[in-house]
Parts: C-alpha cells; structure tokens; sequence
C-alpha cells in the first residue's frame, strides 16, 4: 500500500506541476494579454496549453484514483505539495527568485504534510488496538 501511496502522488505532483507550469509558458508565449481574436488564437496555437490541458487530466485521474484508498484529509494535504514543487520548477525553468519567505513557506507545507500523516498513523493505529479489545 505504501508503494500505491508513494507512486500516486509522485505522479499527482507531475501531473499537478506538469500543467502549472505549461500553463506560465503557455502565458508568456501568448503575450501581450489582450481580448482580441488573435490572443485566443495565439494561445490554442501554443503546445504548451495541450500540455498543460493534459497535466490537469492526468492529474484528475490520479487524484480520483487515490482517492479510492487514501484517507482524505492527509492525502488533501499531500496534494498540495504541488506548491513546494511549481516553485523549483519555476526557479528552474523560469528563473524566479527563492526567497527565504519561500523557503520558510515550503518547510511549513512540508512540515504540515508530515505533521497529519503522523496524525492519521497514530488514529489508525488507535483504531486497531480498539478493535483487537474488542475481539
């Protein structure tokens, strides 16, 4: 179960950060923003809105799969790991300053991550040992 679990979101956060990303090259290929004909053209022109389209896709699935057999409220929080990984993409690819803020910003999200799947083992676990007194 944990190599489901482990698996899964590696591939939420691909998907997740996937579609992210090609959504801001999508965007600043398109440029200049304007509500003309021409813009809209320029963007479903641009590959990188497929991609982007196809990451939020591969994503639903994923998330809907995961669902099946995650708990919500942990597997809620581990979805938004997206945000720590969007941001060294975009240091990466789009040359966005990490700043400490940020850095402090993703040790929390991280942090919180941790902090309720800690909470989910121990109900789980509490849940157990209940149900072994009760046999």
């Amino acid at each position: 179960m944990r190599k489901f679990y482990l698996i899964g979101f590696a591939l939420l956060l691909l998907f997740d950060t996937l579609g992210q990303s090609s959504f801001k090259l999508t965007a600043i290929h398109a440029q200049p923003l304007e509500a003309s004909l021409e813009w809209i053209i320029r963007v479903f022109t641009q590959p990188w809105v497929y991609i982007a389209i196809a990451g939020y896709i591969g994503a639903f699935f994923t998330w809907m799969v995961l669902l099946k057999k995650a708990p919500v409220g942990p597997a809620f929080a581990a979805s938004h790991l997206e945000v720590v990984t969007v941001m060294l993409v975009s240091a990466f690819l789009f040359h966005e300053h990490i700043t400490a803020t940020r850095i402090m910003g993703a040790v929390f999200i991280v942090a919180g991550i941790i902090f309720l799947a800690l909470a989910e083992k121990e109900i789980i676990h509490t849940e157990h040992s209940k149900d072994d007194e009760a046999c």
